[in-house]
């Protein structure tokens, strides 16, 4: 228990000593927010990963493959088709060369859209940020046999998670995320095969899990479901901010497409190898009382040699410390960027921009902090999937299609991508939120899937969850998000020419 608590403290050193090295590379406001724009290829590859690879991975993933098995691929595969889609807006937006995604709706939306945009980002990052510390929780309580609580081992996390982002922003981010990167994959592919023989390998599995783990929609889960996972993590990457940032921070528009490629080779690996750890650790620890969120820890802890153990629990706090310090970074960027610099540009210096960001860094970490501890003193049932599941549709829904949209369609007007940013908010928090108070009744336990047997008998079927009418809560909020976008922009004048020359210039 020791030994593996001091890897983790003396990890944690040699990161901090990083992030006040490059303290001191910090010389101006665009250093903290986007690195100086001058990160080079490996380090853009590497905190491209290690920011993607997060607690939604690690946690949120483990914890769906515990109930869904394999099918819970689902998850991660939006993401792996989000990266295609940013591969070829890449470029572009690094020319575009700005700091926030709020820069892009204001440039083709206007102030609303930047403002009504950046709540959402804030509410969805802050819930991601919050999640990170409960995995930090985990990460503790499970290497000290519980002698560090999971409540505590939030507090440390948060604390370590605010300390490196408020010491040097995008230079720090983006340099600790270098060897983090390195650390995730290597420790995934050195810990699979021993979780897999520790387990007794398939024959045990096919065994002990339900049969419903090794289709390509699990029982448990059911179809339906696994699309709005799908869907919800497609619609976050296409339109990710802190993955915008560290475009904004590549040299050029090349290598910032270079490193994309490269991405999506890297995630693809790590995501699958997290699913087969879950999934493995499940046929040990099947119905034995461990947190399901909980398997790919448990199995760093007991089902390999101690020494690949200490290498799959670093990496799994160093997965809590990349997402946490960029997802915080990007939230308070938000902030500075698109609410107080507007107001007040012209009265802060450099050195007021850049305390200022890091006040905001505090305030937003102790908001997240407090939307996992009060959960936590309550005794109130956590799942990080459904978690990471709402803080993805409130960002898919309400920032996604009029980013993409602004980006990629010229007929998209001021009007419409308005209408898209606030319809896609408001109707995931309705159906959030407000919907289960005012009409407890529509909402179903299980959500309806009609099956047909071999004598082509139909039966409707109902799956876990718990959404209004029973329809996962993305799919109306997304139909209403692109049909606002869509509508209003084809029944509204055509965008000024100056704002489509920014996105689409002529070429010469």
């Amino acid at each position: 228990m020791i030994f593996f608590l001091i890897i983790i403290l003396v990890y944690n050193l040699i990161l901090l000593g990083i992030n006040i090295y490059r303290t001191r590379k910090v010389k101006s406001h665009e250093d903290f927010m986007v690195a100086g724009r001058a990160l080079p290829i490996r380090v853009m590859v590497f905190t491209l990963i290690a920011t993607w690879i997060g607690s939604g991975t690690f946690i949120a993933g483990a914890e769906y493959a515990y109930k869904a098995g394999f099918s819970s691929l689902w998850l991660p595969a939006g993401a792996w088709v989000g990266i295609l889609v940013i591969y070829f807006l890449s470029a572009k937006v690094r020319t575009f060369g700005q700091y926030t995604v709020g820069d892009i709706l204001e440039t083709r939306y206007g102030r609303f859209a930047r403002l009504f945009g950046s709540i959402a980002i804030l509410i969805a990052y802050t819930t991601i940020v919050s999640y990170q510390f409960r995995a930090g929780g985990l990460i503790l309580d499970i290497v000290t046999d519980g002698q560090i609580s999971v409540a505590w081992g939030q507090a440390i996390s948060a604390f370590f998670i605010i300390a490196f982002t408020v010491l040097a922003g995008m230079l720090s981010v983006a340099y600790t995320d270098l060897p983090n990167g390195i650390l995730i994959l290597v420790a995934c592919l050195i810990a699979t095969p021993f979780v897999i023989i520790s387990s007794g390998g398939l024959s045990q599995a096919v065994t002990i899990l339900p049969e419903g783990h090794f289709r390509i929609f699990s029982e448990e889960i059911g179809a339906l479901k696994a699309f709005a996972y799908f869907f919800s993590t497609l619609m976050l990457l296409m339109g990710e901010q802190s993955m915008y940032q560290k475009f904004y921070s590549a040299k050029s528009p090349g290598e910032a497409k270079k490193a994309v490629s490269l991405w999506i080779v890297g995630t693809i690996v790590v995501e699958v190898v997290v699913v087969v750890i879950a999934v493995f650790a499940a046929v040990q620890f099947w119905d034995k009382g461990k947190d399901p969120a909980s398997m790919v820890l448990v199995a760093a802890r007991y089902m390999v040699p101690p020494a690949v153990g200490v290498l799959l629990l670093a990496a799994a706090w160093a997965v809590l410390l990349s997402t946490g310090t960029n997802f915080l970074l990007s939230a308070s960027t938000n902030v500075m960027r698109d609410m107080v610099q507007k107001t007040f540009h012209r009265q802060l210096s450099e050195k007021r921009q850049i305390v200022g960001q890091k006040i905001v860094v505090i305030i937003l970490g102790l908001y997240a902090f407090s939307l996992i501890f009060i959960p936590t003193i309550l005794n109130k049932k956590i799942s990080v999937l459904e978690q990471a599941y709402f803080a993805y549709t409130m960002y898919g829904v309400a920032i996604t299609p009029a980013l993409i949209a602004a980006l990629a369609w010229k007929r998209t007007t001021f009007a419409g991508g308005l209408a898209s940013v606030v319809t896609g908010a408001t109707a995931v928090i309705l159906l959030k939120y407000i919907v289960p108070v005012l009409w407890p009744s529509v909402m179903i336990e299980g959500y309806p899937e009609i099956m047909a047997n071999a004598n082509h008998t139909i039966t409707i079927l109902l799956r876990a969850g718990s959404d209004p009418w029973g329809i996962p809560i993305i799919f109306p909020a997304l139909i209403l998000s692109v049909g606002a976008l869509i509508g209003v922009s084809l029944l509204t004048p055509k965008p000024d020419e100056k704002v489509i020359q920014t996105f689409f210039p002529r070429k010469s």
